[in-house]
């Protein structure tokens, strides 16, 4: 079987987690990762013996790199003619610069949320959308929040079709090991609505959408609550029910001590997965409940993983690897492993 090489660039929050994600893909080989810097998942990178080729993303001034004992396999230019598609992990802004190279050496490429919507032909989805994404040279990804939003609503829209949502985002300020945001004691409001509820309905055109976000300083996972109405009216039982059937969504409840977003995390750490990751988005079924014909229930996003899924479903759709949604994301599922806690 001819695997599809894979280049990543950023070795960041995201990149080191993409990276990971690929090499667990049978049917992908990860070529290498690349960045400007010997930061701490560089160096990381490095202690635990170079698992990946690693690429300069500046060769113009690699002394800190080669200071802090990290070995190059060359230039970020270098490692984009060896592949087939690039995922570009880097700060907002960042990718456009990169898009340049790829678009020099006539090679796909995969940006993550973000970037601005204009930077790709498509905005990307692995179960909302992904025939969208069938040949296309630029994919762009919706951001964590989207993304796991995206999966509950396409969920039930796919059983009983779905005329409008409302959500309150409850968002994490900060990923763990951050110190930009300072040190904070305070909730913070957005301006509504939130992007998230606007990117929705740029990929679910036929939903209507609206949002709130509010700043919590906290670092692990956000929470969204989420009024749904449906176009079919559908049980609690019914609902939770179809939820079930989905690999990229785990059930939880207070009941058995899921008590919030750090209960999931402490869960994922003592499940031994890396850092402590989930891909899948839960679900407390002790959140959902039904207000007249409106469904309301409450979901966590583990904003760190929750993309590399669909990241990597992007590669399938923008590489014809599979020509359907099910067929793709069930390669991607798969590999990863999801859906592994129903059996």
């Amino acid at each position: 079987m001819k695997k599809i090489k894979v280049g990543v660039a950023g070795y960041g929050v995201i990149g080191q987690r993409l990276a990971d994600g690929v090499a667990l893909q049978q049917d992908m080989e990860l070529i290498g990762v690349a960045d400007v810097a010997p930061t701490l998942s560089v160096r990381a990178l490095r202690e635990k013996g170079m698992p990946y080729d690693f690429y300069t993303a500046a060769p113009q001034d690699t002394s800190a790199l080669e200071k802090a004992g990290i070995p190059i396999s060359g230039s970020l230019e270098d490692l984009v003619q060896k592949v087939d598609i690039m995922l570009d992990a880097t700060s907002a802004g960042v990718g456009l610069k990169n898009k340049e190279i790829y678009t020099k050496y006539k090679k796909k490429a995969v940006f993550q949320g973000g970037e601005s919507n204009a930077i790709a032909d498509v905005f990307f989805h692995g179960y909302a959308n992904y025939e969208k994404g069938l040949g296309v040279d630029y994919l762009k990804l919706t951001s964590c929040n989207t993304t796991g939003l995206i999966r509950a609503v396409d969920c039930i829209d796919r059983a009983v079709g779905v005329e409008k949502v409302a959500i309150t985002i409850i968002r994490r300020v900060a990923d763990p090991g951050d110190y930009h945001r300072g040190l904070t004691n305070a909730l913070q409001m957005e301006k509504a609505p939130s992007h998230q509820a606007v990117d929705l309905m740029t990929i679910m055109p036929h939903v209507e959408a609206t949002g709130i976000l509010v700043h919590t300083p906290v670092t692990h996972g956000h929470i969204i609550t989420v009024v749904m109405t449906p176009k079919k009216d559908i049980s609690v039982e019914e609902a939770i029910e179809t939820f079930a059937k989905h690999p990229r969504i785990r059930l939880v409840s207070i009941a058995e001590g899921f008590l919030g977003n750090a209960s999931l995390f402490r869960y994922a750490r003592d499940l031994g997965n890396s850092r402590g990751d989930m891909y899948e988005i839960a679900l407390w079924t002790d959140s959902v409940v039904k207000c007249g014909r409106d469904l309301m229930f409450a979901i966590n996003i583990p904003q760190e993983a929750v993309v590399i899924p669909e990241s990597i479903d992007a590669v399938r759709a923008a590489l014809r690897m599979q020509d359907g949604r099910e067929s793709g994301t069930e390669a991607t599922n798969t590999y990863l492993g999801m859906g592994a806690w129903k059996r």
